[in-house]
């Protein structure tokens, strides 16, 4: 299934945070900024190294940019069953340390859109979540949505991960999947990814990711008058505190 398949060929493609997104048959065109040359040249040296389903940029006007269409399911929530089985959770970590793998020699000439983070050992997504991931067959083959990538740390873009595949938050999204096994498939994603960070480490950086997300959701819901972002914050920051008792106890 095509994750196109809901919208029309030309029309918005709608969900997640894209903004105005459009396809034009094997082409998508999407809002360009000025972190935009950076992503081309990351996304063309990922491909270079073998990273095949991402999307390849094509243009920019500096406000436009045109890239190619990426075939494949990327789930929305609520999720899909098949996003909690064990094929999409060690296949997501695997991919993702392909793409860190990868990008460890890229060019990290800004700017970014995100803020660049020490240790800058990889180039990272920073939204790498099953929302921005192409799954074939249950299988994560290829990732989209490029925008906030930006030099850090490994742990920056696998803490995220965990926290929306395992998953680590507070709010009900419909997995069933109970606390106790969270935390077991949290040690899956990590020996899946071949880390040797430990579950604290992980679950420590993933409070560190949230707040982040917090601060910057409620300063866009200032600048840009999005007071829904507001609940995303909150959200963030009672997730953060619950993951932090966690560690704590």
């Amino acid at each position: 299934m095509s994750r196109l398949g809901r919208v029309e060929m030309g029309k918005a493609m709608h969900g997640g945070n894209m903004g105005d997104v459009r396809r034009m048959g094997d082409l998508v065109e999407r809002p360009a900024g000025e972190w935009t040359p950076a992503v081309h040249r990351l996304l063309r040296h990922l491909a270079g190294r073998g990273i095949d389903d991402i999307p390849v940029p094509l243009a920019s006007d500096g406000e436009r940019e045109t890239v190619t269409f990426v075939d494949g399911e990327v789930p929305a929530y609520p999720m899909p069953r098949w996003v909690w089985a064990e094929e999409a959770l060690e296949s997501s970590a695997r991919l993702l340390r392909r793409v860190h793998d990868a990008s460890v020699d890229a060019d990290r000439t800004g700017p970014w859109r995100s803020p660049p983070r020490e240790p800058a050992e990889v180039i990272c997504h920073h939204d790498f979540a099953p929302y921005n991931l192409v799954f074939r067959d249950g299988v994560a083959v290829g990732a989209i949505d490029w925008d906030f990538a930006a030099p850090g740390p490994r742990l920056w873009d696998l803490a995220y991960l965990a926290y929306r595949i395992a998953p680590l938050t507070t709010e009900d999204v419909g997995d069933g999947i109970g606390g106790p096994e969270r935390l077991a498939r949290l040690e899956t994603l990590l020996a899946a990814y071949g880390t040797h960070a430990s579950t604290d480490a992980v679950l420590s950086v993933t409070v560190d990711r949230l707040l982040a997300l917090a601060d910057f959701s409620e300063r866009v819901a200032a600048d840009r008058g999005m007071p829904q972002l507001l609940e995303h914050a909150a959200l963030y920051r009672r997730d953060a505190a619950a993951i932090q008792a966690n560690v704590a106890g």
